[in-house]
């Protein structure tokens, strides 16, 4: 009888860390399911806009800098070019490089202008105020939508 009682013993001792295995398992599958659920439900979230105009500074400080440095290159070329025939003065080019400046810090201030109105535009639609002036910004957000569908 000591023998039947101990191998029932062992043979619930299996069982039940049989059934602890199964249960572990199954907590580790729903901490991955709730793991992936969040991150999904992270990026839905997440603000697109906000992420886009930071790529659009992005590009345009590369564009800005790109065209900057074409800018010298053909200064630098134009003026080898001419050197023979016409010394280009240190103040000519310092005066065409502050053009080139100027009209990037303007382009970027109306770039600025520009996201800021989307702010306000965000701003009044929260808190549920109907314009009087300007476009619909639903409008803005259906072309540009559109547009991002055409690219």
């Amino acid at each position: 009888m000591d023998d039947d009682s101990r191998s029932e013993r062992e043979r619930l001792k299996e069982e039940y860390k049989a059934h602890y295995r199964k249960v572990r398992e199954i907590k580790e599958r729903v901490s991955r399911a709730k793991r992936t659920q969040n991150i999904a439900s992270a990026l839905k979230s997440m603000d697109k806009t906000e992420m886009l105009n930071s790529f659009d500074d992005f590009l345009y400080s590369v564009k800005h800098k790109l065209a900057s440095v074409e800018a010298r290159l053909d200064l630098a070329m134009d003026s080898l070019a001419e050197e023979h025939e016409d010394n280009v003065s240190e103040q000519e080019l310092d005066e065409e490089m502050r053009k080139s400046k100027a009209k990037d810090t303007l382009r970027q201030v109306k770039l600025e202008m520009g996201l800021l109105y989307n702010e306000i535009e965000e701003q009044a639609n929260n808190i549920k105020v109907n314009k009087t002036i300007g476009r619909d910004s639903t409008a803005l957000s259906d072309r540009s939508d559109n547009e991002l569908k055409e690219e």
